[in-house]
């Protein structure tokens, strides 16, 4: 059995991690996901949304946020603490040292930014390192190919499709599921790291793969 995460906050270079807190949050969370139609477009692939009012999203946060094995996040930018969106430890099990990032989005401003590849690593490092967890999982619907992208570009592992694994909005949903495993993680921080916050002229999923002694053009 290995320890349980809490909400609490974490703070990194680019952006602030805080534990959801819907009363004071949900105002600036539904201003950013919902002023046209882009960023209402976010929600496709979400569980809920986008949402006509404010109380509906708000509504949907408390939901979420009393689910079992969820720990829910805003995710501020360090320097001025502009939520930038959100991100989620979530389907934990503490018994198996197992967890999963998800319910991740964020403003178009904030994408293509260092914003979800710090909001990860300080997840990923809190799980493997502080909380010895022994696997992080990622999934997304089959069909969303930025998250899938996303997930290789962060070091996760493609495992296959979960054919016909849920309803979502009354339409079926393969899933897409990926994973990193403790063992990898030490030569994965090490390529977080180095484009954070040392030289990002190499993409990181190029870093990645040649920590693992991968070559990649990518």
């Amino acid at each position: 059995m290995k320890p349980q995460p809490t909400p609490q906050r974490f703070d990194g270079r680019f952006v602030t991690l805080t534990p959801l807190d819907v009363a004071a949050d949900v105002a600036e969370l539904f201003a950013i996901s919902h002023v046209d139609e882009t960023t209402r477009k976010l929600w496709r692939y979400m569980p809920c949304g986008p949402f006509a009012r404010i109380e509906e999203q708000a509504a949907f946060l408390r939901g979420w946020q009393a689910t079992p094995n969820v720990i829910a996040f805003a995710v501020r930018d360090a320097a001025t603490q502009h939520c930038l969106g959100s991100i989620s430890l979530m389907s934990i099990r503490a018994e198996h040292g197992v967890a999963e990032l998800g319910n991740i989005w964020y403003a178009p401003a904030a994408q293509r930014t260092k914003a979800n590849t710090e909001a990860c690593y300080l997840l990923l490092r809190h799980c493997f390192e502080d909380l010895g967890y022994r696997r992080m999982e990622w999934k997304c619907d089959a069909r969303n190919e930025p998250s899938r992208n996303a997930a290789l570009r962060l070091g996760f592992t493609f495992e296959g499709i979960f054919r016909q694994h849920m309803i979502i909005k009354g339409q079926n949903r393969d899933t897409a599921w990926f994973a990193m495993l403790d063992h990898e993680w030490p030569q994965i921080a090490t390529a977080f790291r180095r484009w954070l916050y040392e030289d990002d002229s190499i993409s990181l999923g190029r870093l990645i793969a040649e920590s693992r002694g991968v070559q990649s053009g990518a």
